[in-house]
């Protein structure tokens, strides 16, 4: 088999003795810079901020939680501080299950495991059910067929690829920009381009127009929160994708976290962003003073319109 090819996406936080470099997506493609981070609540502004998403914000909290245990280790306030860290995370953005996580450091510690230990081990098998979902997703690729995919799913777009290669199948990537951090055009155009895929972008509102000239072939997407009953939160726009997708007969397939506390859809809050966001790209202004946005950063695509769930099992 030929070596696989891995993003930097695929695991943008590199752990150290007592401080964590991450890569700052905020940045990319015009520079790969990292940001240091000392404590929680450095990782929690980071968060905040969207200096890193996804299994980025899934790998700084953990290692956080390795760095606040050493540094407390043996201490009275060893509890405490954890359990501070872990409020300071299911604070950050309420779309996204931080506390799947938080629940689970928090239940080590108390039973009175080894935090490092047990989330090294954890991190570990991570890495392997991540690269074990895009070689599912690769299963369900034709060769000479084209690829849709939305936002960014942390370099597994790019392994769903080299798997693709491996098995003597040619693909190729359309991606929406995905206005208006641009996540799409950015990183997972940024990271297609770099793995040596033929990548092809197109504006969040051409995706109805491309599936009727018969472009796409299949479509998968990633997602920030799993229901009980299979719904999925994704980046804003992910919805309306399903959508068309169901309307044009295009298989939609979903790379899923483990499933939250939610029972349905319903149940999940969106996060809505500063509207200010809208107005700029990047430090350019580009609306009129004055005037109001609206900016949910996430939206709910029902079970019904999802073809297969891709899921984790960690």
């Amino acid at each position: 088999m030929s070596k696989l090819k891995f993003s930097p996406l695929f695991w943008p936080v590199k752990f150290k003795k007592d401080y964590l470099l991450v890569l700052d997506e905020t940045k990319l493609p015009k520079k790969t810079a990292y940001i240091k981070v000392k404590n929680y609540q450095q990782a929690a502004s980071a968060i905040k901020a969207m200096k890193t998403r996804a299994v980025g914000q899934v790998l700084l909290v953990l290692y956080t939680f390795i760095i606040t245990y050493r540094r407390y280790k043996g201490k009275k306030t060893l509890d405490y501080k954890i359990k501070q860290a872990a409020e300071a995370f299911n604070l950050a953005r309420p779309t996204l299950s931080f506390s799947y996580l938080t629940d689970m450091v928090l239940a080590w510690q108390a039973a009175g495991f080894s935090l490092e230990e047990k989330i090294l081990g954890f991190l570990e098998l991570l890495k392997e059910k991540r690269i074990s979902q895009a070689q599912q997703v690769s299963r369900l690729i034709d060769s000479k067929d084209t690829i849709l995919t939305h936002c960014n799913l942390s370099g597994l777009i790019p392994l769903v690829g080299s798997f693709c290669h491996n098995q003597g199948k040619r693909v190729s990537f359309f991606v929406t920009e995905t206005r208006p951090y641009l996540q799409g055009v950015r990183l997972t155009a940024w990271e297609l381009s770099k793995g040596g895929f033929e990548t092809t972008v197109i504006c969040d509102n051409m995706v109805a127009q491309v599936m009727k000239e018969g472009k796409i072939k299949k479509i998968v997407v990633g997602a920030d929160n799993l229901a009980k009953n299979g719904d999925i939160a994704n980046k804003v726009g992910t919805y309306q994708i399903a959508l068309l997708a169901k309307q044009f007969k295009i298989p939609f397939y979903v790379v899923c976290p483990p499933s939250s506390k939610a029972k349905g859809g319903e149940d999940i809050k969106i996060e809505i962003r500063p509207d200010k966001e809208l107005f700029k790209i990047g430090t350019q202004t580009i609306a009129p003073s004055g005037i109001k946005g609206y900016y949910p950063a996430f939206d709910i695509t029902p079970n019904n319109l999802i073809s297969k769930h891709i899921y984790m099992g960690v």
